[in-house]
């Protein structure tokens, strides 16, 4: 009976998630697309760096990666040196238009995925859909490189064969706490306009990066060095088309009908962002201190919510209500009531005393004792 039981269970350990999960089943797919043993454990689970898609990413701070780095992957070439590489420098450079993930793709919490880990050392590659190593560190360099300066000769990042000086990376990339100057994000950009719905368009830029949580690749990642650091002579920028000066704000704003111009544009300097105004639902001393997002749940998709506490809340009642968040504890008279017996709105605002008083009111008189919260 023993084997029995024995032959019965086995099985089950070694197929230990016998049922697929509901985000796996709506794909095509089997334990080797992510894992790389044929029995993954929740201590072990062997997971495959890439290709995955939509994972948690967590971007570093320039000064916690490496200074400079010997770029030795590939076989050495008769002509040229190995590549040395200051990544703090280029780290620094990348903060504003996207970070880590400029380079690193797939930069999964606690661990910063290196390059060949994805991508064929060999050129006689399996996957032609995606770059070898050397065609994704020359994809990624040159790009740059070509667009700041016009210039992609092989001299710029590595030295001819047995020369050892002068380095391709200066004294002070090892030395500096940080090479590229900290870019200090204005507080507010006012922007001229010519047209008749408003000639000025106010822009408070912390209110966007602190208030609302974007992040600067959510504006800035298609501009990289080349907008402030560009050589290349180029011809009088043209005058650009209405919905491409509106591109990057049409992401929240609606930008295509001509009645919600003055959210934006107006003939004076605008003010900050008030919620009461813009919204109609007061913040007040209990809601101002949350972020946009504990609310509006979309990112950046700041879309009308209902004014009503329960929408957020659930039920209150005057079991699972603690009445001295609010400043007041009732009185012993007025504690055993519901909610709704003083607040006939369902926004909770000024209570009504008149159902059982016809000579108090709020706030006047208090059914309780205020206390500091």
């Amino acid at each position: 009976m023993r084997k029995l039981l024995l032959i019965l269970f086995v099985p089950f350990l070694l197929n230990g998630q016998a049922k697929i999960g509901k985000n796996h089943s709506l794909q095509n797919l089997n334990c080797k697309t992510c894992h790389s043993c044929d029995i993954p454990t929740k201590e072990n689970p062997c997971l495959i760096s890439c290709p995955r898609g939509n994972m948690v990413r967590i971007d570093q701070k320039p000064e916690e990666g490496p200074r400079i780095l010997t770029i030795n992957k590939i076989r050495e070439t008769d002509l040229y040196e190995h590549s040395i590489f200051s990544h703090l420098a280029h780290a620094e450079m990348a903060e504003m238009s996207g970070g880590c993930q400029m380079c690193h793709h797939y930069n999964p919490p606690g661990n910063v995925v290196p390059c060949s880990d994805c991508h064929e050392a060999t050129r006689q590659r399996t996957d032609l859909s995606k770059p070898d190593l050397k065609g994704a560190y020359h994809q990624q360099c040159m790009n740059c490189h070509r667009a700041w300066s016009g210039k992609t000769e092989c001299a710029s990042c590595h030295l001819p064969k047995g020369q050892k000086t002068p380095s391709t990376v200066k004294a002070k990339d090892a030395t500096k706490s940080r090479i590229h100057p900290e870019i200090v994000t204005p507080q507010i950009i006012t922007y001229n306009t010519v047209t008749p719905k408003g000639k000025l368009v106010t822009f408070y830029h912390n209110d966007h990066t602190s208030l609302f949580g974007f992040e600067c690749a959510d504006c800035h990642k298609n501009e990289g060095c080349v907008k402030c650091h560009s050589v290349v002579k180029t011809e009088p920028a043209k005058k650009k088309p209405l919905i491409e000066l509106h591109k990057k704000c049409s992401n929240c704003h609606n930008t295509e009908s001509n009645n919600q111009c003055n959210k934006c544009h107006s003939d004076s300097e605008r003010g900050r962002f008030n919620h009461k105004i813009s919204t109609g639902f007061d913040l007040s001393k209990f809601h101002s201190k949350l972020t946009c997002i504990r609310c509006h749940t979309t990112k950046t998709k700041f879309t009308g919510l209902k004014n009503e506490c329960s929408s957020c809340h659930g039920s209150w009642s005057s079991d699972n209500f603690d009445h001295k968040i609010t400043g007041l504890i009732l009185d012993e008279l007025h504690g055993g009531f519901e909610c709704s017996d003083c607040h006939k709105e369902p926004t909770f605002s000024k209570p009504d005393c008149s159902d059982c008083h016809d000579d108090l009111s709020y706030p006047k008189d208090k059914p309780g004792k205020l206390v500091r919260r």
